[in-house]
């Protein structure tokens, strides 16, 4: 196996092109800065000869009566070599936020499978990863971005994601659907959400991988209540790990009285787990 461009530290080797950290000059080390970001995964040509290298390869190819993103995807599993010298950046909320490279090599596939066929709107992906230094001019094409050496990727439709999940059964389907589209919404669009913080890779976290948020929210919206804020704080019970509390606040639409709920995320490492279920929250 090759060694990662990002290491567990956050700090590149001297391999990588946007080389020159401190810990490579003889620094302190820095800790970990894992990554769980909600966002697109997009190619991009870092020099004019590998796009011209991608030209002729569609070329050698049939691509007759395929689209621009068919045509893309079966070049590139047809090349594998041009997979890896393509530029994978990662864009949330439309903004460029990452550059993307695995850690092994063998998860390039990845990449080839966030790039749709047949792409829609609804389209994301989730990058779980160590975020390392910005990477130099040359890397990709002068994008001065964080690298994020990536061991995980999952790529979905956020409604196919809404449909898998469990539906409690006195709420119907599509009420249900609409809570959870719209809580599913309230934490991407959450302020400068690049899934880089604790608080913003549990809320990441919670958004693809429980769906007890979703069935709370719906159960709300049917007892005439709005969602009126999402917290994310330190438990104060969590010791040496870090240990995230949500607050999900419930405001009924008549009365003005707001009930809580909140669920426990450990976010110590790069990989988060849930630590309690929701329960109802009552302010200490």
């Amino acid at each position: 196996m090759m060694q990662s461009d990002v290491d567990e530290q956050g700090v590149a080797p001297q391999s990588c092109p946007s080389c020159g950290t401190a810990a490579a000059a003889g620094g302190p080390v820095l800790p970990p800065a894992f990554v769980y970001a909600i966002g697109r995964i997009e190619p991009r040509f870092p020099r004019a000869s590998v796009q011209k290298e991608f030209a002729q390869a569609t070329a050698r190819g049939d691509s007759a009566g395929l689209t621009d993103h068919q045509s893309m995807q079966k070049v590139l599993l047809q090349n594998r070599y041009l997979v890896r010298e393509l530029c994978w950046v990662m864009t949330i909320g439309g903004v460029e936020t990452y550059i993307l490279l695995p850690r092994d090599p063998a998860d390039y596939s990845l990449l080839v499978e966030a790039l749709r066929a047949t792409p829609k709107a609804t389209d994301l992906d989730v990058v779980i990863g160590v975020r390392g230094p910005l990477a130099s001019p040359q890397m990709c094409n002068g994008l001065l971005l964080p690298v994020v050496a990536f061991d995980q990727i999952y790529s979905f439709d956020s409604e196919a994601l809404i449909k898998a999940i469990p539906r409690p059964e006195k709420t119907p389907a599509k009420e249900f659907a609409a809570a959870a589209k719209e809580v599913f919404e309230r934490i991407l669009q959450t302020t400068d959400n690049a899934g880089f913080t604790d608080e913003h890779r549990s809320l990441n976290y919670l958004a693809v991988r429980y769906g007890g948020i979703y069935a709370n929210a719906a159960e709300a919206f049917a007892r005439n209540s709005s969602l009126s804020a999402v917290e994310v704080r330190p438990w104060a019970l969590g010791g040496p790990r870090k240990i995230l509390e949500v607050i999900l606040s419930f405001t009924n639409r008549s009365t003005d009285v707001t009930e809580k709920s909140s669920v426990l995320v450990d976010a110590t490492d790069k990989f988060l787990y849930l630590v309690r279920k929701l329960s109802p929250y009552f302010d200490r």
